[in-house]
């Protein structure tokens, strides 16, 4: 820093200077928050593709929304009707494990942009000056330095800098001069770390770690849809066995009323008067438990809706019967087929297969780091000063350096180790996507079985259903003329019930199995509404 002594109007206009200069690089303002948000949302787009799922609901809370993102307040209709799509809707909207999923996608794409940023021309640079005083003397400078670091694809490594030291300069007096230094220095690997895709590993595993979270937040979205329906069929199920329930004790207070007249009449004994008055207090306590179990497993999905725990609200029991009319709808496929289908499409598998081609990489990455290392070093400097007490500036004096840096590999333990670690990655990746692509075969295999089990089981408990309505009608007839005991009918509106109970609960089976298979075969759509969708399914690709 060059300085000398100033006195008067001299001196205060260069404390101004330097007050204003600092004044302005810390009042600088930028909307770092939405840069950030851009840069990350346009590395997500280039890495969604069309196949992954619709490109929906998957920014974070706090950014702008895209366009066809879902916007459900956080509450029920005022008709107090929760259906099934405003369901899927309100869970993926604030459903909190949808946020942290959301989250993760951004957080993953943000490390992206940072590791982008190694690639890119970092500038740096600002000026400092400073103000010193005895009783004899007051000196005052300043000095500035600019440039950038820049690294490239082939493993040059390119660094600028320009400083500048003057005093006086702002108020019109370059008698006491000005000192400038330009340099620019240059590195290129020629050996080890000089092959571009050594270079890029960084990168090149970020980006992909990029496109590994993509797939997973839409493999998520799949079973989060998934898991929302079964929630809202089970919660069916329950409000139907409670209805059920409430129905069967409601036939046994008719029937307790019939028997009691039977029994002062002396058509039937006292005994079973009691017998039917047990069976109706049971069927009370079974009604209570049913309505208490319901309202519990209601209350844990509002939780999952992100509701208040004292929001009232119906389900759509019309939801069973569209159910019931679409019994038949079974997928037109072999099992095979439906194994090479998902095999195909499935997300994560797809990720697995290609933690095989990282580990592939890694490996030449770390052989390359066992090569000796030869770097070509350049440095250029322009040097400007002063020219004595004159006014004028003397030209530029150029310096030139160039050499070469050898590294012999005479110890390469820890390269020897990373790579030996790096062949046995390979291997346990490659193990792992064998068991993956087993494992996704199972479930498609088991996915199958459940389908067709369900599916049997639905037609089964529908003819156990209509066979029971048919015998607790023979039974009552009969019992109305003296030839059967209220036992039989007790026994005939008890199956009734089970069946009943039953037979809801296989269609709620054949409808989650149905989803499951959808969804283990990769061919269930996410919607942009939340809701899902079949997409053609054709083993041939």
């Amino acid at each position: 820093m060059v300085c000398r002594a100033l006195t008067g109007s001299s001196k205060y206009v260069a404390l101004c200077t330097l007050a204003g200069i600092l004044g302005l690089a810390g009042c600088r303002q930028h909307d770092y928050k939405h840069e950030a948000d851009e840069q990350v949302y346009n590395i997500i787009d280039r890495k969604w593709r069309a196949d992954f799922g619709e490109k929906v609901n998957y920014r974070i809370s706090d950014t702008a929304p895209s366009p066809n993102d879902l916007k459900v307040e956080k509450t029920v209709p005022i008709s107090g009707l929760l259906t099934l799509p405003h369901a899927v809707a309100l869970a993926t909207a604030h459903n909190r494990e949808y946020q942290a999923q959301k989250e993760a996608l951004y957080i993953t794409a943000l490390d992206t942009r940072l590791v982008r940023h190694d690639f890119e021309t970092q500038f740096f640079g600002g000026p400092s000056g400073g103000y010193a005083a005895d009783r004899n003397d007051e000196l005052i400078g300043f000095e500035a330095n600019f440039g950038f670091n820049r690294l490239l694809a082939q493993g040059a490594q390119i660094s600028t800098r320009l400083t500048a030291a003057w005093v006086d300069v702002l108020t019109g007096n370059l008698r006491s001069g000005l000192a400038s230094v330009l340099s620019v220095t240059v590195m290129q690997p020629l050996l080890r770390a000089s092959e571009r895709e050594v270079v890029l590993e960084n990168l090149t595993q970020a980006e992909r770690d990029t496109l590994y979270q993509v797939r997973l937040f839409n493999h998520f979205r799949r079973t989060f849809v998934v898991s929302i329906i079964t929630q809202y069929y089970t919660l069916l199920q329950l409000a139907d066995a409670a209805k059920n329930a409430r129905t069967n004790y409601d036939a046994l207070c008719r029937l307790h009323e019939h028997v009691a007249k039977l029994a002062d009449a002396g058509r039937l004994p006292r005994l079973e008067l009691d017998r039917t008055n047990q069976e109706k207090l049971r069927a009370q306590d079974a009604y209570i438990q049913a309505e208490q179990i319901y309202s519990k497993a209601l209350d844990e999905f509002k939780i999952v809706l992100s509701l208040p725990p004292t929001e009232e609200f119906q389900l759509d029991e019309t939801v069973l019967d569209t159910l019931r009319a679409a019994m038949n709808a079974c997928p037109d496929l072999s099992e095979q087929e439906a194994i090479e289908t998902a095999l195909y499409r499935r997300l994560d598998l797809a990720n697995s297969a290609d933690t095989v081609l990282d580990a592939q990489r890694k490996v030449r990455v770390a052989a390359d780091s066992l090569r000796s290392e030869l770097n070509l070093v350049g440095n250029v400097n322009a040097i400007g000063a002063r020219k004595g007490d004159r006014q004028t500036l003397r030209s530029l004096r150029q310096e030139y350096e160039a050499g070469l840096e050898l590294n012999l590999p005479l110890d390469r333990v820890a390269e020897q180790n990373v790579y030996r670690k790096a062949l046995i990655t390979l291997n346990q990746n490659q193990r792992q996507y064998e068991q993956a692509a087993d494992t996704v075969t199972l479930e498609v295999r088991q996915a199958y079985r459940d389908l067709a089990e369900a599916s049997e089981r639905y037609r089964v408990q529908l003819d156990s259903l209509e066979l029971a309505r048919k015998r607790l009608a023979n039974t009552s007839l009969l019992m109305q003329y003296g030839r059967a005991s209220s036992r039989r009918v007790l026994n005939a509106q008890q199956d009734l019930l089970d069946a009943q109970n039953a037979a809801t609960a296989a269609l709620v089976d054949y409808a989650v199995a149905t989803l499951n298979f959808y969804r283990d075969t990769g061919v269930l759509h996410v919607r942009a509404d939340g809701m899902w969708e079949q997409r053609t399914i054709n083993p041939n690709f």
